[in-house]
C-alpha cells in the first residue's frame, strides 16, 4: 500500500467539515461585556472623573473676615472692621476651563472601548484556544477507542496461543501515552474555562464548542488598515489627549491675565463708621512663569504619540495580515491533498491481513497523528490571526 496515500486518505478523517451551526461565541461574548468586572469599574471611574472635571467651573469661594480691635488708651476708642470679598480669574478664563472640561469628559469614551475590545478579544482567543483543546480532546477519543480495539484482539489472540505479547506490550504503551494526553489536555481545558468564568465575573460560564466561529471576509491589506486606524479606540484616545493638551495650552494663556477680586468693606472707630467697595488685582508676574511653554511641550508630545502609535499599530497589523495569509495558504494545501477516506480502517485492514507489521502500524499511526496535531493546531493559530486582525470590530 502507498504510504503516501494511506497518510492523506487518513488526514481527512482529522479535518472536520465547516458546519453551518452557529457558535455561542457570541453569546460568550455578551456575557463577558455584561459582567466583567474591570468594564465595570472603569465605567465608574470615568462617571467619577466627569464630576472631578467639572469642578472649579464655577467662581472660587467667597471670603468673609472680620475684627474687632480694642483701643488703648481708652479715649482712643475701638475698631470694627468686616470684609467680603469675592475673587475671579479674568472672564475668558472660564470658558477656556469648560470647554477644556469637556474634552477630558469626551476622552471616557474611547479609553472605554479600548478596554472593552481588549477585554472581548481575549475573551474570543480562549474561546478559540478551547476551540482547540475540545477538537484535541475528540481525537484523542477516537485514537484511545481505536487502541483499546486493538489491545483488546490482541490479548485474544494471545489467550488463543496466535498471539504476541510483544505486541500486545505495545498497543498497552500507546494506551498509556494517549492516556497522558488526554490528562493534559484536560488540566488545559480546566484552566481556560477557569480563565473565561474570571472574565466573565465570576459569573458561571461554560463554552464546550468543537466548531470555530464563523470567520469574517479578510479584505485586502490596505482597506483594513485603514478601517482598523479609523475605529481604532486607542488613537481616538491618543486624538482626544491631544486636544486636551491644546485645550490646557490656550487655558496656559489665560493664565498671563490678571485676577481680580470685588467686595465689600466696613470700618467703624470712635463713633464713626465707614462703608464701601472693595477690589483688588492679583498680576501673574511670577507664579506663571514658562507655564505656557509647559503646556507647548505637551502638545508637542500629545502629537508625538499619536504618530508613534500609528507606526506601531501599522506594522502590527502588516504582521497579523501576512501571518493569517500565510496560515490560511498552508490549511488550503492541507485541504486540497486530502481526500474523505479512513486512514485507520486501511490500517486496521493492513494488519489484519499482514501486510504491514505492528511496528509498521504504529509508525504510521503516530506519523498520521502528529500531522493531525499539526493541522489543528495551524487552524487554531490561524483563526487566533484573523481574530487579531479583525479586533477593530468587535
Amino acid at each position: 500500500m502507498n504510504y503516501k496515500i494511506r497518510f492523506f486518505m487518513a488526514l481527512a478523517m482529522a479535518i472536520p467539515a465547516h458546519a453551518n451551526a452557529q457558535s455561542s461565541l457570541e453569546t460568550v461574548l455578551a456575557s463577558v461585556e455584561r459582567n466583567n468586572r474591570s468594564l465595570a469599574a472603569d465605567r465608574q471611574f470615568w462617571e467619577a472623573k466627569k464630576l472631578e472635571y467639572k469642578t472649579g467651573l464655577t467662581l472660587p469661594n467667597p471670603t468673609v473676615q472680620g475684627q474687632y480691635l480694642f483701643g488703648s488708651p481708652a479715649a482712643a476708642g475701638d475698631q470694627v472692621d468686616f470684609f467680603a470679598v469675592q475673587p475671579f480669574d479674568f472672564p475668558t478664563t472660564y470658558k477656556k476651563r469648560r470647554e477644556l472640561a469637556e474634552v477630558q469628559g469626551a476622552v471616557s469614551t474611547s479609553v472605554i472601548a479600548g478596554r472593552r475590545q481588549d477585554i472581548l478579544i481575549e475573551a474570543k482567543l480562549v474561546c478559540i484556544e478551547m476551540v482547540w483543546r475540545n477538537k484535541l480532546a475528540a481525537q484523542h477519543d477516537r485514537r484511545k477507542l481505536d487502541l483499546e480495539k486493538l489491545r483488546g484482539d490482541f490479548q485474544t489472540k494471545l489467550d488463543k496461543g496466535d498471539g504476541n505479547i510483544l505486541d500486545l506490550n505495545k498497543t498497552r504503551l500507546q494506551l498509556l501515552e494517549i492516556n497522558q494526553l488526554q490528562q493534559e489536555n484536560t488540566v488545559e481545558l480546566q484552566k481556560l474555562q477557569t480563565h473565561l468564568i474570571e472574565l466573565n465575573g465570576g459569573e458561571s460560564l461554560v463554552f464546550s464548542d468543537t466548531i470555530y466561529p464563523l470567520l469574517l471576509e479578510v479584505a485586502a491589506f490596505e482597506q483594513i488598515e485603514k478601517e482598523y486606524e479609523a475605529a481604532d479606540p486607542m488613537r481616538q484616545s491618543l486624538e482626544q489627549e491631544k486636544r486636551i493638551a491644546e485645550k490646557q495650552l490656550e487655558l496656559s494663556k489665560t493664565w498671563r491675565l490678571p485676577k481680580f477680586e470685588a467686595g465689600y468693606h466696613y470700618q467703624g472707630i470712635l463713633g464713626q463708621r465707614f462703608n464701601g467697595i472693595h477690589a483688588g488685582v492679583t498680576l501673574p508676574i511670577w507664579d506663571q512663569k514658562h507655564r505656557t511653554e509647559a503646556q507647548q511641550a505637551q502638545a508637542l508630545f500629545a502629537d508625538l504619540q499619536i504618530q508613534s502609535h500609528l507606526n506601531e499599530q501599522f506594522f502590527e497589523i502588516k504582521e497579523l495580515y501576512y501571518r493569517q495569509a500565510a496560515l490560511k495558504k498552508s490549511l488550503d494545501e492541507y485541504q486540497f491533498a486530502i481526500s474523505p477516506v479512513s486512514n485507520t480502517a486501511l490500517l486496521d485492514k493492513a494488519l489484519r491481513l499482514g501486510e504491514i507489521t505492528v511496528i509498521e502500524y504504529f509508525l504510521e499511526t503516530s506519523f498520521y497523528q502528529n500531522a493531525v496535531l499539526h493541522f489543528l493546531k495551524t487552524e487554531r493559530e490561524y483563526h487566533a490571526a484573523v481574530a487579531g486582525l479583525m479586533k477593530y470590530k468587535m
